[in-house]
């Protein structure tokens, strides 16, 4: 490709609303260019990028024996009421009716549509397991997209589904698709990237684990021991924080007049906060009322509490629901509370430790020495619902933990039979009954990640793509193409190139040093040829790696063969 004719161009400044890495060097690169809030074209540099990507993924899901079709990206609303989603997914869904009034959907995930496929052409345990995967379109209506493609509304998803027959059978196969999942991200040049065990959410199922690009841009948050060997998303890590008993002291209310928060209590009665008990009330979509209680140097982990609850969604009660079950917003706490009209979860935090101050259910006043064994209602549920915090000890090693940010490029998730059993996917069994088939799910962001090896690989200058995933192999610039036969020879050794098969960008266009290798480094291509009046006269071009300072002089005779040779040992790293 000639840079005179690629589509693409090269912007100086960042815009205003980048923030991250990638989102910068994508738009100044010339790679995408926004539409709409979270919806972008690809340019020619960033298609090819992606186009790689897509090639790592076909060739590692065929490897474990995926077949790949295509689903459509518009739904109709039956398939989503017979899971059960169409009324509990939010507004993320587009919903809109065609032009006969019909309630169709842009398809967010495949699930009801692999599902219908499958049931319709899969029947008899001979057939399975079998493993389901398209790359497609997705929509998805974010409320606030941000960085880039990071998190973006419309997206290119690869997304997978395998069906068993039984759950041993899923076991095995889910640990395959892990390891190709690894491959995959080692493949398209990802420096570090966590595995780790998460939460299934909307997905539904018992089992899952998100593939996770270490990065200080990334939504997500990791705790990881030092070493590694454990690993897990926000929203179920747990710690082995020990809580220690000591002797119940008797129960003491104290005024503390206008102190509402876990803070000013502490102060105002000249405790830590560790000493308090923190309330905090949520209200389901039945409008049931629900009491999470925490010791005063915790939080609250929603995700986990709804895991407990098995709900997909709670809301903060209002002040009114708090009072109807007797307790008092801003002094709660769960003595004296009527459970029929409660439900009361307490964390471990607070259930194992003694004598914490507690609200006293009454305006500007607290009770001191609260006891869980002594003092909780009966028919109270006990349960790590509280976050893991940085430095807390491991629950695998003991280790203090590390708080890391990740970039969620992947999911797995074991779905069992949620979606299978609603829709009635069933198959007839070696004794020709009929049974549930039993699903897993496995999906890759395409976009993002092409945006996540950016945040790991890049300079000041712009990207460092691994040539795996590189959209050229080979950048040749051109120094002064007017003078002493330069640009004849460029042109050469440009074609001489492509008939070797080496996918080289040519910049012709007789630029500025600063400015043509400026733009080479937005470009980001991992090797660099430059041909000049000065080096032409030696026989020879300057050799540089993206990324590093060094120059070396290269041969012109025999030039194809050495570029061949080292883009070949590059390559090599990324099988």
């Amino acid at each position: 490709m000639r840079m005179s004719k690629l589509v693409g161009r090269r912007i100086k400044e960042a815009p205003k609303d980048a923030k991250t890495a990638s989102h910068v060097f994508l738009i100044r690169g010339g790679y995408i260019r926004p539409v709409s809030a979270g919806i972008y074209s690809l340019l020619p540099t960033g298609h090819r990028i992606c186009a790689k990507i897509e090639r790592i993924i076909r060739e590692e899901m065929n490897a474990i024996e995926g077949q790949e079709v295509t689903m459509p990206v518009v739904l109709p609303r039956e398939l989503w009421e017979e899971s059960g989603r169409y009324g509990s997914v939010g507004d993320e869904l587009l919903r809109f009716k065609d032009r006969n009034g019909k309630d169709m959907l842009l398809a967010m995930t495949h699930e009801e549509a692999v599902v219908h496929l499958a049931r319709t052409e899969v029947n008899s345990y001979k057939q399975l397991p079998a493993m389901l995967y398209q790359i497609q379109t997705k929509y998805r209506d974010e409320a606030r997209p941000r960085a880039g493609l990071i998190r973006v509304r419309e997206f290119k998803m690869k997304d997978a589904y395998s069906f068993h027959a039984d759950q041993k059978s899923l076991d095995e196969y889910y640990l395959r698709a892990l390891h190709a999942y690894e491959r995959i991200f080692r493949r398209c040049g990802m420096k570090d990237v966590a595995c780790i065990e998460s939460n299934p959410g909307m997905m539904g199922g018992n089992e899952s684990h998100e593939f996770m690009a270490i990065a200080d841009c990334g939504e997500d948050t990791i705790f990881m021991s030092p070493d590694g060997s454990y690993k897990a998303n926000r929203e179920v890590a747990a710690s082995a924080v020990k809580f220690h008993k000591s002797e119940a002291l008797p129960l003491e209310k104290v005024a503390t007049p206008g102190k509402k928060t876990i803070e000013e209590v502490a102060g105002f009665l000249g405790q830590k906060m560790e000493n308090t008990g923190k309330a905090v009330f949520y209200r389901t979509k039945d409008g049931q009322l629900v009491f999470a209680m925490v010791r005063g140097d915790f939080e609250v982990n929603e995700s986990k509490l709804k895991r407990l609850l098995k709900l997909d969604d709670l809301a903060f009660a209002d002040d009114k629901l708090i009072r109807s079950c007797g307790a008092e917003p801003g002094y709660a706490s769960p003595m004296n509370l009527d459970p029929k009209k409660v439900k009361i979860i307490v964390d471990r935090s607070a259930a194992e430790s003694s004598n914490l101050t507690v609200g006293a259910n009454e305006p500007d006043h607290h009770i001191k020495n609260f006891n869980f064994d002594r003092d909780m209602p009966a028919g109270t549920t006990v349960a790590d619902i509280s976050c893991a915090r940085e430095g807390d000890p491991c629950p695998v090693t003991g280790q203090p933990l590390l708080m890391k940010r990740g970039i969620e490029v992947g999911n797995i998730f074991k779905l069992g039979t949620k979606y299978s059993s609603s829709m009635k996917c069933e198959f007839l069994d070696s004794n020709g009954k009929k049974q549930t088939m039993i699903m897993g799910c496995y999906g890759i962001g395409v976009g993002r990640t092409m945006a996540a090896v950016l945040e790991q690989c890049n300079d000041q200058f712009g990207p460092i793509w691994p040539i795996s995933i590189s959209p050229f192999d080979l950048h040749l610039c051109a120094l002064n193409p007017n003078q002493e036969g330069v640009g004849a020879k460029a042109d050469e050794i440009y074609e001489s190139m492509l008939t070797a098969g080496i996918d080289t960008v040519y910049d012709d266009r007789g630029e500025k040093a600063g400015f043509m290798f400026n733009d080479a480094d937005l470009v980001g291509v991992p090797f660099r040829i430059i041909i000049s009046p000065k080096t032409l006269a030696q026989g020879k071009v300057e050799f540089k790696r993206r990324g590093e300072k060094d120059i070396s002089l290269l041969d012109i005779a025999g030039l194809v063969g050495t570029i061949s040779k080292i883009i070949a040992e590059e390559k090599k790293k990324f099988e």
